[in-house]
């Protein structure tokens, strides 16, 4: 199963696509997508065709988005919204089924604390998927996205976590 991993930004949106077979998981393909400066809608318009685009190219089943965070500044919040909204219609539009996952979630699929460094990300990406180098903070955050989606949202051998309660990245 090939998953695409996203990592919404209205600057910079991180992608990741990786192949699952059995337990194992392998790198396909990663990258940013700069949407540039100026007008909202046509920053929106590049992040729809080019993860299109990247979809069409690697024929990902699913993606794995991470959720919004609020910030400390609400017009951030809602810009940042947007971004994931344009995201996750771009995968919508190729028929991909759309899973969504915390900043902690992911943090504690990938490193084992919800509470990890970017840094800390970019290398268990890297060790993970067995890369020469460490991704770009934007590359890794959603490459650790897929891989989180592998491993079942919470790490290898995790509860569902359907029908009920999830707090802080744990079940309530």
């Amino acid at each position: 199963m090939r998953i695409l991993g996203i990592d919404p930004g209205l600057r910079i949106t991180g992608f990741g696509v990786i192949e699952k077979t059995g337990s194992r998981i392998h790198y396909l393909t990663s990258g940013c997508i700069k949407s540039g400066e100026g007008d909202l809608s046509e920053r929106l318009k590049v992040i729809l065709l080019s993860l299109r685009e990247v979809i069409q190219t690697h024929q990902p089943q699913q993606a794995a988005v991470e959720k919004v965070f609020v910030n400390v500044n609400p017009q951030s919040t809602l810009l940042l919204g947007q971004a994931r909204g344009a995201a996750i219609c771009a995968a919508v539009l190729e028929s991909l089924q759309v899973a969504e996952y915390t900043a902690l979630q992911v943090k504690q699929a990938v490193v084992g604390n919800g509470h990890a460094a970017k840094e800390q990300v970019q290398e268990m990406v890297k060790r993970l998927l067995n890369l020469p180098g460490v991704p770009s903070p934007d590359a890794a955050d959603a490459l650790a996205c897929a891989i989180c989606h592998a491993h079942g949202g919470q790490g290898l051998g995790a509860l569902s976590t359907a029908g009920y309660r999830v707090k802080n990245g744990r079940l309530v």
